[in-house]
């Protein structure tokens, strides 16, 4: 059975940093592209940043330069590292797992049960 479990969200000011942690369990991690999405309050869930098994990064236009995503094979942990957060970062954050589709977008299958981060001074 598939586990992600996200920690690390919480309440910081703007301009502040957080890092975010996925930790997952019953899956081969390091075979498997992982992704960050949110959903802020009345939007749709919405794509952060994904990394592939080999690597290969993506990242909203609305984060680059400001979040990072980077995984940890032997730790089966991916992580959110985001910086100069602004009040419209405020968001549940959920991890995920998937698959690479066929023009080369990952695919969310298995979700983590997410963690609230809010920007607010």
């Amino acid at each position: 059975q598939v586990q992600l479990v996200e920690s690390g969200g919480g309440l910081v000011q703007p301009g502040g940093s957080l890092r975010l942690s996925c930790a997952a369990s019953g899956l081969p991690f390091s075979t498997r592209p992982m992704g960050w999405y949110r959903r802020a309050p009345g939007k749709e869930r919405e794509l952060v940043a994904t990394i592939t098994s080999v690597g290969t990064l993506t990242h909203a236009d609305t984060v680059k330069g400001r979040f990072a995503i980077s995984r940890d094979n032997a730790k089966s942990t991916v992580y959110l590292q985001m910086n100069s957060l602004k009040p419209e970062d405020t968001a549940v954050y959920y991890c995920a797992s998937g698959h690479i589709n066929d023009v080369g977008h990952m695919i969310p299958t298995t979700w983590g049960q997410g963690t609230q981060v809010t920007v607010s001074s």
